[in-house]
C-alpha cells in the first residue's frame, strides 16, 4: 500500500487509466466503423445483384414457381442466369443465392444453391417498395419488396469476410495493446525524470539533517516549476547555514564575554576567602564583584532583548513623538558627554510616528551613546529628527574617529567591535548596534551609516512607521 501511495505510482495509475480509456475508446470506434463499412460494402454488393434478379423475375411469364430464363452470352441485351447474378466483373459469381416469392408467399424462383430452409419474410405494410438487410447465421441477406408484391431475397455466405473482420479486430487489439504498453513505459520514464529532483531534494535534506549544512540540490537542467522549487530550497538552505553559523558564533562570543566577569567574581571571592582581610579589602573585593555582576547583567539583558527580537515579537505600537523621544535621550546622556568634554546639540523637529516608545528610546540612546564613546574630547554630537512626507527620520552625527571601510559592513554584527581594546575598557558589550538594527527592522524601518575615518560618522534611521493619521490624510 505504501508503494501505491507514492506520487509516481499515483501518476502512473491515473495515466494508465486515462490512456486505457482513450485506447479502448479509439479502438472500439475504429472497429465499429470498419464493421459498419464492411457490412455496407456487402449490402451494396447484394443490392447490385437484386436489380438483375428482380428484372429477370419480372420478365418471366407462366405460373411455374421456378423459372430460369436461358443465359445470353452473345453480348447483346438480355439477362444473366438468375443463379449467377452479375457482380460487375467479367466472370460469374457462384457464392450468391436468391429466392423470389409472390405476394401470397409462393416461391416464384430460386437459385440452385439457395438454402432450402429459407422462408418468405413477412412483408411490411404499404404499397411502396422497401428494402432491408438481415444476418442468418453466417449469411448476409438483402430483401427487396417490390410495389407489384414480389419479395426478392439475395444473399451470400460471408464467412471469409467475418474471418477478415476478426483478423482486423485482433490487429486493433494488438496495436492498442502496443500503444498502451508504450504509453505506460513513456509515462513511467517521464514521471521518473520529472520526479528525480524530488528524490534529490529528499536525499539532500537527509544529509542536511545529519549536520552537513553545506549540501545543495542540483538544479534540474529542464527548468520548470521544480527548478524554481530547487532554487528556493537552496536559498533557504543557504540562509539556514548562515543562521546556524551566526548562532554558533553568537554562542561562542556570548560565552567569551561572560567568561571574563565570571572569572573576576571567582578570582575575587577565592582570594578573599583564602585568608582574613581587613574591612577595606573586603569592600574592595565586593565592589569588583559588583562591577562584574553589573556587566553580566547588562550583557544578559542585551541577549534577552535580541532573543525576543529574533523570535519575531512585534513591537507594542502606539502613537508617539519621535522628536520627544530623541530629546529625552539627549537630556539623559548630556551629563556623560559633558564629563568627556563633548558638546551635544539637538534640532528635533516635529516627527510623530507609530511604534514602541521604549524600543525607539533604546534606539536613540544606543546611537547617541555610541557616538559619544567614539568622539574625542572637544568634539560634537548632533541629533536631529524631521518629517518628510509621511515618513520620519532620526539622524545622529558625530565628529569622532569614524569607521574604516573594512569595518563598516560589520558594525551591526553581534559582538563586533572595531576598536576592541577601547570598547572593553569602556565596558561596552558590542551588542548595542545589533539591538538597534533589530529594533529598526521590527519597526519596518531602515538604518544607514556614512563614515569618513578621522572626520566622523552619520547614522540615519528612516521610515520608522510614520504617523498613520498623516498617511491617511496623504492618501485622501
Amino acid at each position: 500500500m505504501k508503494t501505491f501511495g507514492s506520487i509516481r505510482w499515483r501518476l502512473q495509475l491515473w495515466h494508465g487509466a486515462l490512456l486505457g480509456l482513450v485506447v479502448a475508446g479509439l479502438g472500439t470506434a475504429v472497429w465499429q466503423l470498419q464493421l459498419s463499412n464492411e457490412y455496407q460494402r456487402i449490402d451494396r454488393e447484394l443490392e447490385r445483384h437484386v436489380a438483375a434478379v428482380t428484372a429477370g423475375v419480372r420478365n418471366d411469364d407462366g405460373p411455374s414457381p421456378v423459372r430460369r430464363p436461358p443465359p445470353r452470352n452473345d453480348g447483346g441485351p438480355g439477362r444473366r442466369p438468375p443463379g449467377r447474378p452479375d457482380d460487375g466483373n467479367d466472370g460469374p459469381v457462384n457464392d450468391f443465392y436468391y429466392v423470389a416469392w409472390t405476394v401470397d408467399g409462393r416461391a416464384l424462383d430460386r437459385s440452385p444453391n439457395a438454402p432450402t430452409e429459407i422462408t418468405a419474410p413477412e412483408r411490411p405494410d404499404g404499397p411502396r417498395s422497401q428494402r432491408t438487410q438481415r444476418m442468418r447465421g453466417t449469411a448476409r441477406e438483402y430483401i427487396f419488396f417490390t410495389p407489384e408484391g414480389l419479395t426478392v431475397l439475395i444473399g451470400r455466405d460471408i464467412t471469409p469476410d467475418l474471418a477478415a473482420m476478426r483478423d482486423f479486430f485482433w490487429l486493433i487489439v494488438g496495436v492498442g495493446t502496443s500503444v498502451f504498453a508504450l504509453g505506460l513505459a513513456g509515462g513511467w520514464w517521464i514521471s521518473t525524470r520529472a520526479l528525480r529532483p524530488i528524490a534529490d531534494i529528499s536525499a539532500t535534506a537527509s544529509r542536511i539533517s545529519t549536520g552537513d549544512l553545506s549540501q545543495r540540490i542540483v538544479t534540474p537542467q529542464a527548468g520548470g516549476e521544480l527548478a524554481d522549487l530547487v532554487a528556493v530550497l537552496n536559498h533557504t538552505f543557504g540562509r539556514l547555514q548562515e543562521g546556524f553559523a551566526r548562532q554558533a558564533q553568537f554562542t561562542a562570543d556570548a560565552s567569551h564575554e561572560l567568561r571574563t566577569p565570571v572569572a573576576v567574581v571567582l578570582t575575587q571571592t577565592q582570594s578573599t576567602l583564602a585568608r582574613e582581610r581587613t574591612s577595606a579589602e573586603y569592600r574592595e573585593s565586593l565592589e569588583a564583584c559588583e562591577r562584574a555582576a553589573r556587566r553580566m547583567s547588562t550583557l544578559i539583558d542585551s541577549l534577552l532583548t535580541l532573543a525576543r527580537l529574533d523570535a519575531g515579537d512585534a513591537p507594542m505600537r502606539q502613537a508617539c513623538a519621535l522628536d520627544r523621544i530623541a530629546d529625552d535621550a539627549v537630556q539623559l546622556l548630556r551629563p556623560l558627554a559633558m564629563t568627556q568634554g563633548i558638546a551635544i546639540t539637538a534640532a528635533c523637529g516635529a516627527a510623530s510616528c507609530d511604534g514602541d516608545p521604549h524600543q525607539l528610546g533604546q534606539v536613540a540612546t544606543n546611537l547617541i551613546a555610541n557616538a559619544i564613546a567614539y568622539t574625542a574630547a572637544g568634539g560634537t554630537v548632533h541629533v536631529a529628527t524631521r518629517r518628510h512626507g509621511t515618513e520620519v527620520s532620526l539622524t545622529v552625527t558625530d565628529t569622532g574617529i569614524g569607521i574604516s571601510a573594512e569595518d563598516l559592513p560589520h558594525i551591526f554584527e553581534r559582538f563586533y567591535r572595531a576598536d576592541r581594546s577601547r570598547a572593553k575598557a569602556s565596558g561596552r558589550t558590542g551588542l548595542g548596534l545589533a539591538i538597534t538594527k533589530a529594533i529598526v527592522d521590527a519597526h519596518q524601518g531602515t538604518i544607514d551609516v556614512d563614515s569618513v575615518p578621522g572626520c566622523g560618522t552619520t547614522v540615519r534611521v528612516d521610515d520608522c512607521l510614520g504617523d498613520r493619521e498623516a498617511e491617511a490624510r496623504a492618501a485622501a
